[in-house]
């Protein structure tokens, strides 16, 4: 489980080859110092375990089903990447909870200067759209950011100068995939609504306060 509070950028080393996947080789003083192989490490929104250590830089390995359903596959080495260490029991909680589970690929679709703010727009499936609602928690690309507004197939979010600087959003162009998580609690709801039949919605006794 992660907060989605991004702790530094980390860079892609190398690429590997790995079939049935590949293995991702990732440089980061920060986060590697005191990292452990098995550890759970967020890259990009994406929960992966680390699998060997050298000094500051760190292996994981990335499935087919990762690699084609997150921009992870998309990387090269000299990639940034956004990093965070899962939370520990007791920390404090800024952000929201964030599995590392990517539900969908999103798309940015608009972006606005306004210095030193930026205001982003991304495209999102239409199966994925009602998990979104403005003022609500989303993860793009493992940072936990508040809604701004929603439709049908879009949101948008408004970046502080510190996320611009210290997350990959601060450089991503109109067309970039960016990996969504939607909020843990809006896909009970939507699972739980999705079972009920049209005879349980409408039966008061769901319906009243007693």
């Amino acid at each position: 489980m992660f907060t989605g509070l991004v702790e530094t950028m980390g860079e892609i080393v190398e690429i590997v080859d790995d079939p049935p996947g590949k293995r991702l080789r990732v440089r980061s003083p920060l986060v590697f110092s005191d990292a452990a192989i098995g550890d759970s490490i967020c890259i990009n929104g994406c929960c992966l375990t680390v699998v060997t250590l050298d000094g500051d830089v760190a292996d994981f390995e990335a499935g087919l089903e990762t690699l084609s359903r997150t921009n992870l596959g998309n990387l090269v080495a000299g990639d940034r990447v956004n990093l965070e260490r899962s939370l520990a029991v007791g920390s404090r909680m800024g952000g929201h909870y964030v599995s590392g589970h990517v539900d969908t690929l999103g798309e940015l679709i608009e972006r606005t200067e306004d210095p030193p703010w930026a205001n982003l727009r991304f495209r999102i499936p239409t199966q994925y759209a009602s998990q979104v609602a403005s003022k609500g928690s989303i993860a793009i690309d493992g940072i936990s950011l508040t809604v701004v507004d929603a439709d049908d197939d879009s949101f948008s979010v408004a970046l502080i100068p510190h996320t611009l600087a210290m997350t990959t959003l601060g450089f991503r162009n109109v067309g970039d995939a960016v990996n969504l998580e939607t909020d843990l609690l809006a896909k009970y709801v939507q699972r739980s609504l999705g079972l009920l039949s049209d005879d349980q919605i409408d039966d008061p006794k769901l319906n009243s306060d007693a």
